[in-house]
């Protein structure tokens, strides 16, 4: 889920819930390097049951490095993550399932921000192209230097999207990794694996938790099963709250947040695992893949986390007993106003800016007031949202009048141009006049001033700021089209949060359904919500081709079939407007232009489908078998106890003209399956080849093949329980209530500070580099500004101490009135 910052949040207020993975180093006999042996005991002394892999967030790194030369071939790109789950595999050594899950097609509330990323690339890739060009023009050969070439030259990520040429040969390439792996591995052959690929519907993550979910509280089903799901996001931490599973954890790389360079950030603000690595893996070559073992990890142990939550969301005097399940989907649910996928954030709610605090004092406070629980698994209580979304806007004024304060310090200490907004701020609708510009030393006592007068002069401006945040970011002007407006966007906006945690704790409610705005109302503006009429239609979701002609720029049209491109490059196509050349950015109060709100046409589905419905039947056998959906694959080895009634209802079916034309389903004993429950599906291509020759130049060929392969489909959908499963053995309580931190005061309603301390006081989010990077001159010339000019907090007048509340504007001892 993009919720930005967070895990910097998480990091610095749940500290003891993220641990340091140890990792085996091999040994060395003769000179020559032993692998590991996998079959021994984990190092970091927990045995896993079930490794789940999102494997995007290992396609990226290795599709597109930063860290070493780009790959040169798909082929190159394979062989890297393989090695990538290698390694992770050897971390966590699953001994009952790995599950693999790339993401399929995406419902289209997850499509809009798909498309925005994917325009992004292109028009970055398209911008290094012209500064290259340019450079060739004005320097010559020098202009390598500034730009090199491998960064222009390296692939288009744009095809990590279903449908395309990589994403099906990816797929083939992983069926042949996994039985690679069973045949010849130890530490492989007694696990299942799961291969959920590009063309089974559903983001990768949410995959998982569909397939964590279905199999809870089911015959066979072990409550005390461990899980490791992989990957970067924020939303796997989320989910993991919402499975209600006690022995989860998420593992993600270790990741360095200071830095000052805008490339080195990923979607989620942290630097990215690239930045990390040291000088020795920027010297890496292009076959060289020992960067990924020099690649730290991390743990976030859910059942820790949720120890730090049973203290966080403890209320006082609650009227009612509280239950520990039903606040942490409470504060799953608080969380989506300040970032996911699907949704913007409420518009005064920033995680830098405390925002998760704020959202956790809120929901104490008014607990009561509001009569409970604002959610009971997906079903979301509408009118004590309101009310607390009313709460929430109490706040409002003061954040804005606190970023106006902020925005006006760094501009007229420093300059707009030291402070890296790369344009406007996102403020301009709350504006007034023109502001200061930067102020020399000497003039240090007039801003103290000026920024008395300032803040005053903000809630001048405090009337009608509502008014022109709609203008500005609806592009609405008299006052009967903002009120159809807000209240339409106040609609869709529920309708979003709803469609939401049905997502999160039961699976897609609407594959259509999608949020038509770039931005979020403000929160104040949820009324009268419970007369809202929130439903959804189901639909299907979208085909490859017709989701990669929803997401992808007229650069990347190559990627489809020849008579699907020209609906995306063809001046005479009827939906040629959905693919503009050029589009809006907004930094929207943010510093760079990698988090700006691309203003992009919306696609009309109806439109779109229509035009595609005239192409299907040019498409030839191969395309159409992209285009197509299919079911999970399910691979085990021989010796595993499925093998032996999977063969033999193969054996008993292999005649039948029904094998031929269809697959036939059995379903499988949790008893021999490790407690799976489920379906396999077998047809004349399953079961068991004799060899399997490698789609990849330089890898073996699979003699005396001994893996079996079915397709996979899981047990009905039955209502998620979100609550610990009966027979859950609860590990030994760690934390206390002395290793829960304080929450720090609220940010809008702490005193003027200037720029170093303007943000939350927090190791993790905070400090002077979140302006200047490594400019240490600027942060001493700042630090130095402060100590001549704020108010000492005790000050020697003769043999008086005048004490820090004296000094800021009550009377001294002597009675005399202090300025």
């Amino acid at each position: 889920m993009g919720i930005p910052t967070f895990y910097r949040w998480l990091l610095d207020r749940y500290p003891r819930s993220i641990v340091y993975v140890k990792e085996e180093s091999p040994k060395v006999v003769n000179g020559e390097e032993v692998p590991i042996d996998i079959t021994g005991p984990n190092p970091n002394a927990i045995e896993f049951d079930n490794l789940y892999l999102d494997l995007n967030g290992i396609i990226h790194p290795c599709f597109h490095p930063e860290d070493r030369p780009p790959p040169s071939s798909y082929d190159e790109v394979y062989k890297a993550i393989f090695k990538y789950i290698d390694h992770i595999f050897s971390l966590i050594r699953p001994r009952k399932l790995l599950f693999i899950a790339i993401d399929g097609v995406a419902p289209r509330a997850k499509m809009n921000q798909q498309r925005s990323r994917r325009y992004r690339t292109a028009r970055d890739a398209a911008d290094a192209a012209a500064m290259a060009e340019k450079s060739k023009d004005e320097y010559g050969t020098a202009c390598e230097k500034l730009v090199p070439e491998d960064k222009i030259k390296k692939m288009d990520s744009n095809v990590i999207t279903p449908g395309t040429e990589f994403m099906a040969s990816l797929s083939v390439a992983l069926q042949y990794y996994i039985r690679l792996r069973l045949n010849t591995d130890p530490g492989w052959r007694g696990i299942k694996v799961i291969l959920s690929d590009a063309n089974v519907p559903g983001e990768g993550e949410h995959k998982v938790a569909a397939y964590i979910r279905d199999q809870r509280n089911l015959p066979g089903f072990d409550p005390n099963t461990r899980h490791c799901l992989y990957g970067l996001d924020a939303d796997l931490i989320m989910l993991a709250l919402a499975t209600h599973e006690i022995h989860f954890s998420v593992l993600r790389e270790v990741i360095v947040f200071r830095g000052k360079q805008n490339e080195n950030r990923d979607r989620d603000g942290n630097m990215k695992r690239s930045a990390v690595q040291n000088s020795k893996i920027k010297e890496a070559k292009e076959e060289d893949f020992d960067f990924i073992k020099r690649i730290r990890f991390q743990f976030v142990h859910i059942w820790i986390l949720r120890e730090y939550l049973d203290f966080e969301l403890r209320i006082p005097e609650a009227s009612m007993k509280t239950n520990l399940e039903r606040l942490i989907d409470d504060f799953v649910f608080m969380c989506l106003f300040v970032g996911n996928d699907f949704l913007p954030h409420i518009p005064t709610l920033e995680i830098t800016e405390g925002a998760i605090d704020l959202l956790i004092k809120v929901y104490k406070k008014e607990f009561n007031k509001m009569g409970g629980y604002l959610t009971n698994s997906c079903e979301v209580d509408l009118g004590r949202v309101e009310h607390f979304l009313q709460a929430l806007g109490s706040h409002e004024a003061a954040i804005l009048r606190r970023r106006l304060q902020v925005k006006w310090e760094k501009d007229t200490l420093f300059g707009k141009d030291a402070c890296e907004t790369g344009g406007d701020d996102g403020m301009g609708w709350m504006d007034g006049p023109d502001k200061p510009k930067l102020v020399s030393k000497d003039m240090s006592q007039k801003v103290l001033s000026n920024a008395e007068r300032k803040e005053d002069k903000a809630r001048t401006v405090e009337e009608g700021w509502k008014e022109r945040y709609y203008c500005e970011k609806f592009d609405v002007d008299t006052p009967n089209d903002r009120t159809k407006l807000k209240d339409h966007a106040v609609q869709k906006y529920v309708e979003g949060i709803c469609w939401f945690m049905h997502y999160y704790y039961q699976g897609i409610c609407s594959w259509q359904w999608f949020y038509p705005y770039y931005y979020a109302p403000f929160s104040s503006d949820f009324t009268n919500l419970k007369n809202l009429d929130i439903s959804f239609t189901m639909g299907k979701p979208f085909k490859p081709f017709d989701q990669l002609l929803g997401v992808l720029p007229a650069a990347s049209a190559y990627a489809l079939p020849l008579s699907y491109r020209k609906l995306m490059t063809d001046t005479s196509s009827s939906i040629i407007d959905f693919y503009p050349q050029d589009f809006a950015l907004d930094l929207n109060g943010k510093r760079f232009f990698w988090q700006a709100v691309c203003k992009l046409p919306f696609i009309n589905e109806s439109r779109l489908l229509r035009e595609i419905e005239s192409l299907e039947h040019t498409l030839t056998d191969e395309e159409r078998k992209r285009n197509a959906f299919s079911l999970d694959s399910l691979f085990f080895h021989i010796s595993h106890r499925m093998a032996p009634k999977v063969i033999s209802f193969y054996e008993e079916k292999k005649d039948s003209q029904k094998l031929t034309r269809a697959k036939l389903k059995q379903k499988i004993n949790p008893k021999l399956s490790d407690g799976m429950n489920g379906f396999a599906y077998i047809s004349d291509k399953t079961i068991q080849l004799s060899e399997i020759y490698s789609p990849i130049d330089g890898m073996e060929t699979i003699k005396d093949n001994q893996t079996i392969f079915v397709y996979y489909k899981g047990p009905p959908m039955h209502p998620h329980i979100p609550k610990v499963p009966e027979g859950t053995e609860l590990p030994k309580k760690l934390i206390s209530m002395k290793d829960v931190r304080q929450a720090p005061p609220l940010w809008h309603e702490k005193r003027p500070a200037y720029l170093p301390s303007h943000r939350p006081t927090s190791n993790a989010i905070a400090g002077d580099r979140r302006f200047y990077g490594n400019n240490h001159r600027e942060v001493q010339k700042v630090n130095n500004w402060q100590n001549r000019n704020q108010p000492r907090l005790y000050s020697r007048q003769g043999e008086n101490t005048v004490k820090k509340d004296e000094i800021l504007g009550k009377r001294n001892r002597k009675g005399e009135k202090r300025h």
